[in-house]
């Protein structure tokens, strides 16, 4: 192609863009077409990384890029979901009183609600008074500065177990969290998402050694949600629970189950390749890529390219990984 049709094909894509708001009923805004204009013009850019020259039009469009208006709407959408700021909400609408032979102690049912998201799944979780407790010396710990003017409900000599006491402390606890969750280094601090997943986790991991791998899987399920939503700067964190559902379902003989996750904790290490799952992952993957006549050619070719560059060394199996997860 010439540099003429170079240029009349990025002018043309550029147009395309402009008349989205015509024939979505989804329009972007001003801002959002110049946004993507821009991103497509990087794209451009990268192309032709010889003609870096922001004022040269006559940058050529790679194949990729010559995209139809309804595809181009549909990269918009895609984009805006993935740049969407994501946040969460905590309520705390009920609570119930446990009493033990020796204890007593008030639950707090936590609901945690995600916004700026398509997303409408809400996570559900419990927590006594001493759980907060913890997390809050924990947190003073490590961001005392932060954590100089958050206040935390105090414990009382008497009347602990009072509706009045209780109410007062469901709307603080809810109060906590949300002020907790507004501080960037707090929301992603290890003992914060620890606060609000470990407790399943450490549940789900004692059922998959004990073999109770139905019961394990569903404790997964329902944590996984979460930890996406509190990890997202950190997606590789996920990729043992990802591995501890592929076992379970491994286990459970649901083959194409097990290998959907696995190409899911697959793409969170597509560059961390010394990661300690990155090897038994890829061995569970080729097995269960052969097993649903699957291409386990460029796995087996991925595995024998990292053990062509590292020394040998003793790994462990999948499974054997995922039941060493959380033990005391």
């Amino acid at each position: 192609m010439d540099q003429d049709s170079h240029y009349t094909a990025e002018r043309e894509l550029l147009e395309a863009v402009s008349r989205i708001t015509t024939f979505s009923t989804t329009s972007p805004s001003d801002e959002e077409q110049n946004q993507l204009k821009a991103e497509i013009s990087c794209q451009v850019r990268k192309e032709n990384p010889e003609k870096d020259d922001l004022q040269d039009s006559n940058a050529s469009l790679s194949p990729n890029s010559a995209m139809t208006t309804k595809e181009l709407q549909e990269y918009w959408r895609n984009e805006k979901r993935q740049c969407r700021q994501v946040k969460l909400l905590f309520e705390i609408p009920s609570t119930r009183i446990v009493e033990h032979h020796l204890s007593k102690y008030v639950m707090y049912k936590i609901i945690i609600l995600q916004t700026g998201s398509f997303d409408n799944n809400k996570s559900v979780i419990e927590r006594r008074y001493s759980d907060f407790e913890k997390l809050h010396r924990n947190l003073l710990e490590e961001f005392s500065e932060e954590m100089e003017e958050v206040t935390f409900p105090k414990k009382t000599l008497t009347g602990n177990f009072t509706e009045e006491i209780i109410n007062e402390r469901k709307l603080a606890f809810k109060d906590y969290l949300r002020l907790l969750y507004s501080m960037k280094y707090i929301r992603r601090s290890k003992k914060f998402i620890d606060f609000l997943t470990r407790p399943e986790l450490q549940e789900a991991y004692g059922c998959l050694r004990g073999g109770q791998y139905t019961k394990a899987l569903e404790i997964l399920l329902e944590v996984i949600g979460l930890q996406e939503r509190l990890t997202r700067g950190n997606p590789v964190s996920i990729v043992p629970t990802l591995c501890a559902i592929v076992v379970c379902h491994k286990d459970l003989e649901n083959p194409a189950s097990a290998f959907e996750y696995g190409e899911k904790a697959l793409s969170r290490l597509r560059v961390h390749t010394s990661h300690r799952y990155y090897i038994p992952l890829l061995e569970t993957m080729i097995t269960l890529a052969y097993e649903l006549g699957k291409d386990f050619l460029s796995l087996q070719e991925k595995l024998e390219e990292w053990k062509a560059k590292k020394d040998p060394i003793r790994v462990f199996t999948l499974k054997e990984l995922a039941v060493r997860e959380y033990v005391q």
